[in-house]
């Protein structure tokens, strides 16, 4: 008897897990591969409306608006970033997605956490960096960097950026999929983000650029609402000299 109820346990252990694992296969399948696809048609429109001053994500949906800006050298550019007390984030890996998602639930730091890959121009961000807010990765200010081909009148390079706060870890409203939520006021990390750099004796001037144009009704591609004036800050970085 002993024997017999031992092995009807088993076997309902059995069934329960492969019926988890048809659940994650079916989560997977319809979030990161069918839903995704939806949304392109559904999505492919907008992104002529916002002209080319939004990033994409992966599968082509609009995403966080272009809203920074900095001229200087990929290294001026770390360094300005290091004396400012930010973070380089970490490329996306199976180690650093581990540790990011045991930083949330621990609630414990991961200062360096990898932030998700979006495309401007049609490449993902050379340059992302962090400022941790509270005591894990669940929020944060951050922003990510593309160099783009043009020089300014100092022959160094023009980059633009997106800055946007991670208000917390949830699923996208349009996928499903696991994401950071953003906080709707891109202009606030904007500001935030130029600011700290200014603060920190980093930057010589700053001016201002079209970005998307102004919007009340903007949502990025997780799905967050946002509203920006629609205009892109940039700094200048001071040379390794300090001179602006």
């Amino acid at each position: 008897m002993k024997s017999q109820a031992g092995t009807r346990r088993r076997t309902k252990t059995r069934m329960a897990t492969s019926g988890l694992v048809l659940l994650i296969a079916a989560y997977l399948l319809i979030a990161y591969f069918l839903v995704p696809e939806m949304w392109i048609l559904r999505d492919e429109g907008r992104i002529a409306e916002f002209g080319p001053m939004v990033t994409t994500t992966e599968q082509d949906i609009p995403g966080d608006p272009i809203n920074v800006g900095l001229v200087g050298t990929k290294e001026e550019v770390i360094r300005a970033f290091s004396a400012a007390g930010w973070d380089p984030a970490d490329k996306i890996t199976l180690k650093t997605s581990a540790e990011i998602g045991l930083s949330v639930v621990l609630d414990r730091p991961d200062l360096d956490a990898p932030v998700s890959p979006l495309k401007f121009e049609g490449r993902k961000q050379d340059l992302a960096f962090e400022l941790a807010v509270g005591k894990s990765a669940d929020e944060r200010n951050h922003v990510r960097f593309w160099m783009t081909k043009e020089v300014a009148e100092d022959g160094r390079p023009i980059w633009l950026g997106s800055a946007s706060f991670d208000r917390g870890v949830g699923f996208s409203h349009d996928t499903g999929q696991i994401t950071h939520h953003i906080g709707p006021d891109v202009d606030a990390e904007r500001d935030l983000t130029i600011g700290d750099l200014m603060k920190a004796g980093q930057l010589s001037s700053t001016y201002e650029i079209a970005g998307v144009g102004a919007t009340k009704t903007g949502r990025n591609g997780g799905g967050d609402p946002y509203f920006t004036d629609g205009k892109a800050l940039v700094g200048v970085i001071k040379d390794k000299n300090g001179s602006p």
